[in-house]
């Protein structure tokens, strides 16, 4: 799609010299080039733009290219299996594990939340390009754990294997392994999930550390305080839960959770979140961190994706999600990336929440929700600028390591970067599996050197 104008006279050039070199009379003399090209001899209208990472719109078998590439490191990397603790050999009559055993190690844990955000974006992707790799990789580790269960259940005493799945403590125990496994059992699956999905839902809804108004919050490091982290570690899970039992306090909770997390720290000026909120402080802090940003507009898709069309309660989440995209959509730089701390260009830019927005934003035109010509170049340039940070062994590059609430700018600015970061690997999935929807429902083209929408209309 570039024309490399310079390259071209270049080459011309040098095929003239060769010729005359060659010729039967040979050259009478050396040839010269008075004329040095370069850039500043090729005409303005043929300039082209040097781009920081690939530009254009690319095709559905390059995307996939690239998830498929992230998939194969992940189920080579993140194995099934359980040991025997004494002497390390593999488990497979699940009625003789005990407290000893020990889950195989691999790059990443089956059990956390970052590998909830997995499961779902792999179930995702096997709908999208019908690849059955993606949704298998789901299947059967959700089996292996809902397997493993009713035998944990016997096992005496918290600390073993299974006990953030039996006993969670926190919201990242339980909220998004458990709409994983609920939008796991939704699609099939030879296990008896239910019973995991029943306690998950027990943790998160009656026993979870709550402010008085009902709110889910944390009690740590400081007390009464709300991590926007937790929309997404709890709600998700909520609605599915709706989905799954069809009772109306599932959808109703997600709602409210929602207006009630944003009341407090969704800045309506810039159109984005805080990270922390601390109750009873005069002043919060305003840290604009990308990741929590991604966690908070990955959770109002979520929800309006399975909340029912005449809730009373979706036009409020659609006027957030559209002002959240809004904001987000003034602060994506230059190479498609966005910044560690959203407002402050000189803070990093990072992998994990660009490939959530990527997600995000493509779900948002693929449903409808917003305008698709505005919006769907960004997107794009957002996931040609993911795909450059999976590196050739499919690992996520570029990734912020895990981060709690800040109180000062260094802390976010310095947050190390690691390609076993987990939080990035789910999410490259799910953004490239909704960018290929995309183009399969949109055509492009590159007009004066920009990716414009060809037809708004879906494709037939």
């Amino acid at each position: 799609m570039k024309i490399q104008n310079t390259l071209f006279k270049a080459g011309l050039l040098g095929m003239i010299s060769l010729v005359l070199a060659c010729s039967p009379q040979g050259p009478k003399e050396e040839v010269k080039t008075e004329e040095k090209i370069t850039d500043t001899n090729t005409p303005l209208h043929l300039l082209q733009p040097d781009y920081p990472v690939p530009y254009g719109f690319p095709k559905e078998s390059e995307v996939k290219v690239v998830i498929d590439r992230v998939r194969d490191y992940l189920a080579s990397t993140t194995p099934a299996e359980i040991l025997s603790g004494k002497d390390g050999e593999v488990i497979t009559d699940f009625t003789k594990v005990d407290e000893e055993s020990v889950l195989k190690q691999g790059d990443f844990r089956l059990l956390s939340y970052e590998w909830g955000v997995t499961y779902s974006a792999m179930l995702l992707a096997g709908e999208v390009t019908g690849d059955e790799a993606y949704t298998n990789y789901t299947k059967e580790r959700v089996k292996f754990i809902a397997d493993l269960y009713p035998h944990f259940q016997k096992v005496p005493g918290k600390e073993h294997a299974l006990h953030s799945v039996l006993y969670p403590g926190a919201l990242d125990d339980a909220g998004a392994l458990c709409a994983a496994f609920i939008k796991t059992d939704r699609s099939g699956v030879d296990a008896n999930v239910r019973p995991v999905i029943e306690n998950f839902m027990d943790y998160i809804m009656n026993k979870q550390f709550r402010l008085e108004d009902g709110t889910l919050a944390r009690n740590r490091p400081l007390k009464n305080t709300l991590w926007l982290d937790d929309m997404y570690m709890s709600l998700p899970a909520i609605i599915q839960m709706g989905k799954y039992t069809g009772e109306q306090k599932y959808f109703d909770e997600a709602v409210r959770q929602i207006k009630l997390f944003s009341e407090r720290m969704f800045n309506e000026e810039k159109g984005l979140y805080m990270h922390g909120w601390v109750q009873g402080m005069d002043v919060h802090p305003q840290f604009h961190w990308g990741r929590a940003n991604g966690w908070a507009i990955l959770t109002k898709v979520e929800v309006l994706d399975a909340l029912p069309e005449d809730h009373p309660g979706r036009p409020m989440v659609m006027d957030l999600l559209k002002k959240h995209i809004r904001g987000l959509a003034k602060l994506q730089s230059g190479s498609g990336f966005w910044h560690q701390l959203l407002d402050q260009n000189d803070s990093y830019l990072e992998t994990s929440a660009t490939a959530i927005y990527t997600y995000c934003i493509a779900k948002a035109i693929n449903e409808g929700w917003i305008d698709d010509q505005a919006h769907a170049p960004m997107t794009l340039l957002a996931w040609n600028a993911v795909s450059t940070k999976v590196n050739d062994q499919g690992q996520v590059e570029g990734t912020c390591v895990g981060t709690g609430m800040g109180f000062d700018p260094a802390f976010y600015y310095h947050r190390p970067i690691n390609p076993y970061a987990a939080h990035g690997y789910g999410p490259v999935i799910a953004a490239g599996a909704e960018v290929i929807r995309m183009l399969q429902m949109h055509d492009f083209e590159i007009n004066d050197s920009s990716v414009q929408l060809l037809d708004s209309s879906s494709k037939d």
